[in-house]
C-alpha cells in the first residue's frame, strides 16, 4: 500500500550548470556518473511513485573542490537554481541548501542567505568535508546558528577522505554507509547534539550502519562515553528509507529509531527509475501498521517541514 502524497526527503537535484562543471572537472558522484535532471523528469518518477513533494539535495562530492571562493560561488548558483525551481512548481517541490564546508564562514553566509532570501527547508551536509566530519569543534559556529534556526539538517555521505576506492568497488557500495555512520558516531560523541537540541537530522540510508550495530557503537556515540547515553543520542536521529526500505534493513532501522523519525525517500536520480521503483516496491510490500506506513509517507516529514502540512 502507499499513502497518498509522499513527502520524499531524499531526491537528488543536478542542475545542468553544475552537472557541466563537474563534469568538466572529471568528477563522479560516488562512483557513478552526473545524471541529468530536469523538473519535468522528476515530477514524472514522483507520479510514478505517488509522491507529492520532493525535498532537493546536491549530492557528494558537493560544491567544495578545494577552492573557497569557487565552492561560495557554486553553492550560491544551486541554491539560486533550487529556489527557482521550487517557485516555479508550488507543492512539488523544497529544497536543502547547499553549503560549503570545510569553509566554515562561507558556510554561516550562505546559509543565513538560503533561509533569509531563498526560504530554504534545511541544509545538506556531507557527513564529511575534505577530511573534517560532522561533530568536529571547528564546525562548532555553523551548528550554532544552525541551533539557533532550528534547522533541518541532511546528511549525506561522502567518499572516505584520504582512501581510495577499492577495485570494482565504488564508494556508494560500502563506503558511503561507513561515512554515515563515523558521522553520526561523532556528532554524538562530541556533545554536539547535547548542545545543538534544537537542530533535526537526518541520516541518509538508514544512517548506514547506525541501526544494525548500534549497541555495538553506543557508548563511543555518547560524550560521557556511556552506554544508556549513547542509544538516547543516537535515537535523536531522523532517519531516511532510501534504498533501504528492505526486509533486512527495515527491522533493525525500526528497532533503534523513534516511530517518529522515519521518513520516505528515492536517492533519485543517482538511483534510476528502476532502481527507485523497485527499492519502493520492496518497502510497500514490508509488514506495517497503517499508523506506521502514514507516518513514514508523509506524517513524520510534515512535522520536519510545517508548510507542507496538508499537501500544501
Amino acid at each position: 500500500m502507499a499513502t497518498a502524497g509522499r513527502i520524499d526527503t531524499h531526491h537528488h537535484v543536478v542542475p545542468p550548470a553544475y552537472a557541466a562543471w563537474l563534469k568538466k572537472k572529471g568528477m563522479e558522484a560516488g562512483g557513478l556518473p552526473i545524471p541529468n535532471w530536469s523538473p519535468d523528469a522528476a515530477i514524472a518518477l514522483m507520479d510514478k511513485l505517488r509522491v507529492r513533494t520532493s525535498i532537493l539535495s546536491v549530492s557528494t562530492p558537493g560544491v567544495h573542490l578545494g577552492d573557497d571562493g569557487e565552492a561560495r560561488e557554486k553553492a550560491r548558483e544551486v541554491n539560486e537554481y533550487a529556489a527557482e525551481v521550487v517557485r516555479k512548481h508550488p507543492g512539488r517541490f523544497g529544497f536543502f541548501a547547499t553549503l560549503c564546508l570545510p569553509d566554515v564562514t562561507g558556510s554561516i553566509d550562505e546559509l543565513n542567505y538560503a533561509f533569509d532570501k531563498l526560504h530554504a527547508d534545511g541544509v545538506v551536509l556531507l557527513a564529511n568535508s575534505r577530511g573534517i566530519y560532522l561533530g568536529d569543534r571547528v564546525l562548532d559556529p555553523l551548528f550554532d546558528e544552525l541551533n539557533r534556526r532550528g534547522a533541518v539538517v541532511f546528511v549525506h555521505p561522502s567518499h572516505l577522505y584520504g582512501l581510495e576506492p577499492l577495485k570494482g568497488m565504488p564508494p556508494f557500495v560500502a563506503d558511503f554507509l561507513l561515512d554515515t555512520t563515523r558521522a553520526a558516531i561523532r556528532l554524538g560523541g562530541s556533545g554536539t547534539l547535547d548542545r545543538c537540541p534544537n537542530v533535526k537530522i537526518i541520516l541518509s540510508h538508514a544512517g548506514g550502519f547506525v541501526p544494525f550495530a548500534a549497541y555495538r557503537i553506543a557508548a563511543a556515540a555518547s560524550p560521557k562515553r556511556d552506554f544508556a547515553d549513547g542509544m538516547e543520542q543516537l535515537k535523536k536521529f531522523y532517519f531516511d528509507i532510501a534504498l533501504s526500505g528492505t526486509p533486512a534493513a527495515l527491522p533493525s532501522l525500526l528497532t533503534i529509531a523513534r516511530p517518529d523519525h522515519v521518513l520516505f525517500a528515492t536517492d533519485w536520480p543517482y538511483a534510476s527509475d528502476a532502481i527507485a521503483g523497485m527499492f519502493t516496491s520492496m518497502y510497500e510490500g514490508y509488514a506495517l501498521s497503517e499508523t506506521q506506513r502514514v507516518l513514514i509517507d508523509r506524517g513524520n516529514a510534515e512535522a520536519l517541514f510545517p508548510r507542507l502540512e496538508g499537501g500544501r
